[in-house]
């Protein structure tokens, strides 16, 4: 990335460095500070210069990390900040956005440090009061938060992912955890039994432990509703939304809303109304049949959407990423399972694994294998679900949510679930 600054330009990139451009060596990119020099920069800088050359002042960042929910959870927290009047920026998994304008389409979901400062000086020049960015476990470990203060920091849950990268369970737990680790103000699942945090300035929330934030009634069968209850205050919620994980999603932003606002809690809940949820999370397709879109990529995301359909009758299309963490295949097979009526395993993005391969270890994890029809070819996978579903079923597509490709060894080619879904569902109208 090259930014331009006045009449000099900053990058992290050395091969593009030259006598007009400043050299930003970060966790990242110091490696390459003699080659940076090599091409003649006018300057090397280090992350805590940054604040020096980008205005990001009284803007307040909140950072959500976790396994699942943090796209939900930053989308409605957002949404929320927008309706009371407040400017506002979203950065995540489905790209940058501000005061409700897309500035940039989808990218790694926590960015280069150098991007990130950017986007958040961009904030800046628009007006914005807040800053909502998802934080994946990659870019704690790599640092590409380093130089940013949180007023903000919010913790969702710690399950399984990325141990292609991380290798261990504890690894990644720990570089979550690290997040979490200084006296930054802080909002903690007190349900996760794997989180451990810094209790300076931390507020918790949860369903089922004594916490700061708690629901205490809820419905959540065909849409969310219930009751909030933090202090002295109690609040009625409800939500077009599904899933008790939802329920999680949704509390999270109501306290966060709460602790940085300070706005009374039953007019936070009044909002909850007007945000639709994600696109591609827990998407209702059609309703009939009924067919819903999820990212679940986990073991654990499987399990939760699973458990949040009230139904005997669930049928789960689903595959696993090629070239990352294999151990989460099998584990991923044994949850969808435990509650589906038929499985249909397919492909994800099988990148440069063979995708029969990828659906062998997912299948270890499935004891009967009756119940599973095997079509590697997602599309095709697709189309037969559908032609099969039975008017008493519900149609499950997990794991690319609101992705518009498909990664393969030679190509990446535009693909979307729920495009495909409905082109099958107008083909059998006609």
């Amino acid at each position: 990335m090259k930014i331009k600054i006045n009449n000099y330009f900053i990058t992290d990139d050395s091969r593009v460095c030259d006598e007009n451009t400043i050299f930003l060596a970060d966790n990242q990119s110091k490696k390459f500070i003699n080659s940076a020099i090599e091409n003649k920069t006018k300057k090397i800088i280090y992350p805590n210069e940054l604040k020096e050359y980008f205005d990001i002042n009284n803007v307040k960042v909140i950072g959500i990390t976790g396994t699942n929910g943090k796209t939900t959870t930053a989308a409605l927290i957002y949404s929320i900040l927008l309706d009371f009047g407040y400017k506002a920026a979203l950065l995540g998994t489905r790209g940058f956005f501000i005061n409700e304008k897309r500035i940039t389409e989808k990218g790694l979901t926590t960015p280069s440090l150098l991007e990130n400062i950017n986007n958040i000086s961009l904030a800046k020049k628009e007006g914005c009061d807040f800053f909502v960015m998802e934080v994946s476990s990659h870019g704690i470990d790599q640092k590409r938060i380093e130089a940013i203060d949180f007023a903000l920091k919010i913790h969702t849950n710690i399950t399984g992912d990325h141990l292609d990268y991380h290798k261990t369970f504890e690894n990644y737990r720990s570089v979550k955890n690290l997040f979490l680790s200084d006296e930054t103000p802080k909002l903690i699942n007190k349900d996760d039994p794997f989180v451990e945090f810094n209790y300076k300035n931390a507020m918790t929330y949860s369903l089922n432990n004594p916490s700061a934030f708690r629901i205490e009634a809820y419905t959540a069968k065909d849409f969310l509703s219930g009751v909030v209850n933090y202090a002295n205050e109690r609040a009625i919620f409800e939500s077009s939304m599904m899933g008790v994980f939802n329920l999680y999603n949704m509390l999270a932003s109501i306290a966060a809303v709460k602790m940085l606002i300070k706005k009374p809690l039953e007019e936070i809940c009044e909002k909850i109304k007007n945000f639709g949820g994600v696109y591609g999370r827990m998407e209702v397709v059609s309703e009939k049949p009924r067919i819903i879109v999820d990212f679940a990529h986990t073991h654990d995301g499987i399990e939760k959407v699973l458990e949040s359909i009230d139904s005997q009758n669930i049928i789960t299309l689903f595959g696993a990423g090629g070239n990352r963490d294999k151990t989460k295949r099998e584990k991923m097979g044994f949850a969808a399972a435990k509650k589906s009526k038929r499985i249909y395993l397919t492909s994800d993005n099988p990148r440069n694994e063979n995708p029969i391969d990828i659906i062998n270890d997912i299948l270890k994890g499935i004891q009967n294998k009756e119940k599973v029809i095997i079509e590697p070819d997602r599309e095709a996978a697709i189309n037969m679900a559908i032609e099969n579903l039975k008017e008493d079923e519900i149609l499950l597509v997990l794991g690319k949510g609101d992705e518009n490709f498909q990664e393969f060894a030679d190509s990446i080619r535009e693909f979307n679930d729920k495009n495909i879904i409905l082109k099958v569902l107008k083909k059998k109208e006609n």
